[in-house]
């Protein structure tokens, strides 16, 4: 069964920097890509950050490129985002997501999300 966790979201200063992990179980994490996304109250899902299954050539959204970092560690089956320069707009719930071949079909899955809160 096809499972991600995230963790690491909190109250952070504007400013300040924050590391979200995500623990996925159930697939070959190796070989699938992974995204970050967030969704504030009252807004659409928002696509943060892409990363292939080995690394290399990462996506992001204008709102965060500079700011934030997407890695993972296949050997841990661990996703990280590494928010810096954190913004208040930043706040939202921040949710790890993967698609994975089904054997004839895509199958989306999403964690249950981390909670991020910028304010001073």
């Amino acid at each position: 069964q096809v499972q991600l966790v995230e963790s690491g979201g909190g109250l952070v200063q504007p400013g300040g920097s924050l590391r979200l992990s995500c623990a996925a179980s159930g697939f070959t994490f190796s070989i699938y890509e992974m995204s970050w996304y967030r969704q504030a109250p009252g807004k659409e899902r928002e696509f943060i950050a892409r990363i292939p299954s080995a690394g290399g050539s990462t996506n992001y959204a204008d709102s965060v490129k500079g700011r934030f970092t997407i890695s993972r560690d296949n050997a841990k089956n661990m996703v990280y985002l590494q928010m810096n320069s954190l913004k208040p707009e930043d706040t939202a719930v921040y949710y790890c997501k993967t698609n994975v071949w089904g054997g004839s079909r895509w199958d989306g899955y999403w964690g249950q999300g981390t909670q991020v809160t910028v304010s001073s």
